[in-house]
C-alpha cells in the first residue's frame, strides 16, 4: 500500500501552536512593529519546531499579487529622499519583498498617476509614494482606494497612511538648542515653501521663539541648494543683529558656512549654524556642523510593516507613524560675542 506522503507544515499549523490567530502568524512574518515581545518568541519558537517556511509562490497565485512592491519617488539626488529609498529598499528585502523603482522627473498628477498604472501593470502587493511636496500629494486622489498605498514624508492634512520625519520637533530641538546657547533669537533658512518637510521646519523654529518670546525674525525662503543657502547667507552676513542661523537642511548650511567666512564672520565666534539632515559630509565642514539627524532606518521600517499590515490584513484605517530626529551637536554652535 503506498504511503502517504505527509504535508508540508501551513501557517495555519503554526497558529494552534503558537496559541495565537493566523494573522498574528502573519504579522510576525512580516515583521510588523504591532506584536507583543512575548508573542513574536512563540510564534517564532513555533515556526522553528514546525519547520514553516512561507510558500511566496502560493501566496501570489492566491492573491494575485507578486512578492513585489512599487515606489514612486522623484528622480533626485536630494540627500533626504535618495536615502529614505535606500533603507526602503533594505528594509524590503530583508522581509523578502524586490522593490520595483519607478522614477519621475516632476512629481505631478500625471507622472504619479503614470508611475502607478506601471507598478499595478506587475501586480505589486502595495505602493509606497515618497510625497513630499503639494503637487504629489494632489496626485494621490486618483489612486484606486482599493490598492494598498502609504505615503512618505506627504502631506499631513490627506486621509491616506503615512509615515514621516517629525519636522517640526527637529526644527523646534535645533532652534533651542541656539537659544538655549545665549542667542537672542534664531534666523531661519528655509526650504522650498511647497514641501512640507521645509513648512513643518519652520514651524518648529516659529513655535521655539514664541515659547520663549523670542523675536521672530522673517524667514528666509530658499531651495534646498548650497547656492541657495549661499545667496541668502550673504544677506545674513551683512546683519550685525544675526548671530544664529538654522538652515532648513545641511546643503543650505554649507551656503552660510561659506558666506559667513567671506565676510570674515567667524562660526560658531561671531555667528552660530545648525542644519537639518546630517549628510555624511556634515561633520567635516569647517567647523563640523550640529544639525539634526532623521532616522530614515526607522521610517522604512515602519512604512514597509504599514505597507504591509494593509496587504496582509486589507485594513482601511488611515493611520500615521512619526519617527522623531535627533540634534547632534558638533562645533557650529557657541555662544553670541560679548
Amino acid at each position: 500500500m503506498e504511503q502517504k506522503t505527509q504535508r508540508d507544515p501551513a501557517m495555519t499549523d503554526v497558529a494552534r501552536l503558537a496559541g495565537v490567530s493566523h494573522q498574528t502568524v502573519s504579522r510576525v512574518l512580516n515583521e510588523h512593529p504591532n506584536v507583543r515581545e512575548q508573542t513574536r518568541l512563540r510564534v517564532r519558537a513555533a515556526i522553528k519546531e514546525l519547520g514553516y517556511r512561507p510558500n511566496r509562490a502560493a501566496r501570489a497565485l492566491v492573491t494575485g499579487k507578486t512578492q513585489l512592491i512599487g515606489v514612486v519617488a522623484q528622480n533626485s539626488t536630494l540627500y533626504g529622499p535618495a536615502s529614505l529609498l535606500s533603507a526602503f529598499e533594505e528594509a524590503a528585502n530583508e522581509a523578502g519583498f524586490a522593490v520595483s523603482v519607478g522614477r519621475v522627473k516632476v512629481l505631478d498628477r500625471e507622472s504619479i498617476a503614470a508611475a502607478v498604472e506601471r507598478h499595478r501593470d506587475q501586480r505589486v502587493a502595495g505602493i509606497v509614494v515618497i510625497a513630499p511636496n503639494s503637487s504629489a500629494a494632489d496626485a494621490l486622489a486618483d489612486v484606486p482606494a482599493e490598492l494598498p498605498l502609504v505615503t512618505v514624508d506627504g502631506d499631513p492634512e490627506r486621509p491616506t497612511p503615512l509615515v514621516t520625519v517629525d519636522q517640526r520637533s527637529g526644527a523646534f530641538d535645533a532652534t533651542t538648542h541656539l537659544l538655549q546657547a545665549g542667542h537672542e533669537t534664531v534666523w531661519h533658512v528655509s526650504g522650498p515653501t511647497d514641501w512640507f518637510d521645509a513648512a513643518g521646519r519652520v514651524q518648529g523654529w516659529r513655535q521655539a521663539l514664541e515659547s520663549v518670546h523670542a523675536e521672530v525674525p522673517p524667514v528666509m525662503a530658499a531651495d534646498w541648494s548650497a547656492a541657495a543657502g549661499y545667496k541668502a547667507g550673504q544677506m545674513l552676513a551683512r546683519m550685525p543683529e544675526v548671530t544664529a542661523v538654522f538652515a532648513s537642511n545641511d546643503h543650505l548650511a554649507l551656503g552660510v558656512l561659506r558666506a559667513m567666512h567671506e565676510r570674515g564672520r567667524r562660526v560658531p565666534h561671531d555667528v552660530s549654524v545648525v542644519g537639518f539632515d546630517d549628510v555624511p559630509e556634515a561633520a567635516y565642514f569647517i567647523p563640523p556642523l550640529t544639525t539634526v539627524r532623521p532616522d530614515f532606518a526607522a521610517v522604512a521600517r515602519e512604512t514597509l510593516g504599514l505597507l504591509l499590515e494593509q496587504v496582509s490584513e486589507g485594513e482601511s484605517a488611515r493611520p500615521r507613524r512619526t519617527i522623531a530626529p535627533v540634534l547632534v551637536e558638533r562645533e557650529s554652535v557657541g555662544p553670541p560675542a560679548a
